[in-house]
């Protein structure tokens, strides 16, 4: 199975419509934090060139410098584990291991990182 094929068995499985995203389009990655666990993905509205995507492991930090934008089609390469879950609509989130725990709900109030003007 393909990675689209992957990402629409996800939305699938987790009620989300199938909202694809852009290679080129910017994810925010908390690239330092990658070698550790859970894995935690949010997705709000994609604005600026944006995909929408917030993805970190292990614990949040609000140092503005956390996230780095990273094209799209480099996640594969950098979080494997997160490439299937990027499908999904906005307004969900996961979190996920290298053990194989997978938690993906919708949250309707848009979670809480809402502004990624910093990634542009």
């Amino acid at each position: 199975m393909n990675i689209n094929e992957i990402q629409a068995n996800i939305c699938l499985k987790f009620g989300s419509d199938l909202c694809e995203i852009d290679p080129n389009g910017k994810i925010g990655i908390a690239l330092a934090s990658l070698n550790l666990s859970p894995i935690y993905g949010v997705r709000v509205k994609p604005e600026n060139g944006t995909e929408g995507w917030y993805i970190w492991a292990g614990e949040r930090s609000d140092e503005h410098d956390f996230f780095q934008p990273v094209h799209a089609a480099h996640i594969i390469d950098l979080l494997p584990e997160a490439a299937p879950y990027l499908a999904l609509e906005p307004g969900y989130k996961f979190i996920i291991d290298r053990d194989g725990y997978e938690d993906v709900w919708r949250d309707e109030e848009g979670g809480v990182l809402s502004n990624n003007k910093d990634l542009n």
